[in-house]
């Protein structure tokens, strides 16, 4: 399990994201860069990570699921995941 202060950074820059999302986009269009420069770094898209949603880890992330591979794994085999069954041939 990731640490918490980590998962609570990518919580604090997916809200950010969100927040600044129509004026990046505006700005953008318009074609002013110098104040999209002014804006906080965190608002970037770019900067954000996929992470487990169960565990946090980043790793192994599988985004159909939004889970990571240990964690899916775990689950298919407890039978969590519907329509999800082990392979055997």
């Amino acid at each position: 399990m990731a640490k918490k202060s980590i998962i609570a950074r990518e919580a604090k820059r997916k809200k950010m994201v969100a927040k600044y999302a129509d004026l990046r986009k505006r700005l953008k269009e318009e074609g002013k860069w110098e104040e999209l420069d002014k804006l906080p770094r965190n608002s970037s898209r770019v900067r954000l990570h996929n992470r487990c949603m169960l565990t946090g880890r980043p790793k192994g992330y599988m985004r159909r699921f939004g889970i990571s591979r240990v964690t899916f794994r775990k689950m298919a085999l407890e039978g969590k995941i519907p329509g999800i069954t082990k392979a055997s041939w």
